[in-house]
């Protein structure tokens, strides 16, 4: 197979979350220690840092990411969902997985894994394990996917766990309440593992009791004054959780991280990286920016962000999934906005007929478009110089437009 026929074997055979929603999820991590197995389980050949959470995992592990290449270290990092390329979500320092080496592990290993029953996830995850052992690097950080106790990256024992925030997000797989869902993501900390908490709310009693049953240092974030690359004022919540993170991980004789790693590895984040979707300003006039933030903590971040950004006219390009609580999110958006309604192409996106009908019941008013290209198009057609042209509302509407 050459990269092509290796990627649509991937998207088309293997049940994949992303497109198809929770008929892909899987509610046991079974079928990824099958898979480890198999390939002698790399897991167990490199030290790795975990974490999890709902909004801010991804930043986290970048900013993090950033600054352990400043200390110099060679470093993995595993995330989720890709963009652009799926080889954004497995990467060595600044450079993602070679297609030669995906082709060569789907071909060793397809006929295995097809018997295992793999998800699309379960395979990344099981490739960006082997990759990493291969390639010998000094330390791996790997995202979550879903929830946490029975995420298909739980099988690591890590070095230490962060858990980002907790708020309400995927509540048919995860539970309808910040306490279910906190548990879930609890299920990453291990036995005499240090956990770092990026956020004191209401789930510190469970986080807390989790902690004490492993025998587990908890520590939880404190302000710190970091600049980072990231734009938006909520990247401050993540930057506080990094800081916290680097000095338990200075703890441990591993690790020489200096304060100008630190300094240097956030100012650099974006360069060192090469994170996409997080306030990422596409255009200057007129002022085009994305963001992925998709759920209602998210949401309220954008809106918090939209009201301190100079504009004269806001163009809102939005479009979400079918199996998203859009109500609450609807409630949250600009009322002054002109709406361009659209849905990205996968069978989870929500029918833009039937958004634009929910979303006038919250006095949001726009048009309707068959497409994502479609909306962007007319946006920026009906936009002036000192406008504002912003795209939201689901990760799959910001990667088209990337």
């Amino acid at each position: 197979m050459n990269y092509q026929k290796t990627v649509n074997y991937l998207f088309q055979r293997l049940p994949f979350y992303q497109r198809e929603g929770s008929v892909a999820y899987k509610k046991d991590i079974g079928n990824i220690i099958r898979a480890t197995k198999h390939l002698n389980n790399p897991h167990n050949k490199f030290k790795s840092i975990h974490i999890a959470g709902t909004n801010g995992k991804g930043s986290t592990a970048h900013m993090l990411k950033s600054i352990l290449i400043q200390s110099g270290l060679k470093v993995g990092l595993y995330t989720s969902p890709h963009l652009k390329d799926m080889r954004e979500r497995i990467k060595i320092n600044g450079n993602m997985i070679s297609k030669k080496n995906i082709i060569s592990f789907v071909k060793n290993n397809k006929e295995i894994f097809e018997e295992i029953n793999l998800s699309f996830f379960e395979f990344m995850v099981a490739l960006a394990f082997d990759y990493f052992a291969k390639k010998k690097v000094d330390v791996a950080i790997i995202e979550t996917g879903l929830g946490g106790r029975l995420d298909s990256t739980n099988i690591i024992t890590p070095i230490l766990s962060i858990i980002t925030n907790i708020s309400l997000d995927h509540t048919n797989l995860l539970g309808n309440s910040i306490k279910k869902i906190a548990l879930e993501k609890a299920g990453i900390i291990k036995k005499n593992i240090p956990v770092v908490v990026g956020k004191k709310d209401k789930t510190k009693p469970i986080f807390d009791k989790v902690a004490s049953q492993n025998n587990s240092s908890i520590k939880y974030s404190k302000d710190v004054e970091f600049k980072c690359d990231l734009l938006g004022e909520y990247q401050k919540e993540n930057i506080n959780t990094v800081v916290s993170a680097v000095s338990e991980l200075q703890k441990i004789d591993f690790f020489e991280i200096s304060l100008n790693d630190i300094i240097d590895g956030l100012s650099n984040t974006v360069k060192n990286t090469g994170i996409l979707g997080r306030w990422q300003i596409l255009q200057k006039e007129p002022l085009v920016i994305c963001d992925i933030g998709h759920n209602e903590d998210g949401i309220k971040n954008i809106v918090q962000q939209l009201n301190k950004t100079k504009y004269k006219k806001l163009h809102f390009i939005f479009g979400t999934v079918d199996d998203k609580d859009i109500f609450q999110i609807l409630e949250l958006l600009p009322k002054d906005a002109l709406y361009y309604f659209c849905q990205a192409n996968i069978p989870r996106a929500m029918n833009v007929k039937k958004l634009k009908q929910y979303a006038l019941n919250f006095n949001l008013k726009g048009s309707e478009h068959k497409n994502v290209k479609e909306a962007f198009f007319c946006a920026k057609k009906n936009s002036n110089s000192d406008d504002l042209i912003f795209i939201g509302g689901s990760t799959f509407v910001v990667a088209e437009i990337l």
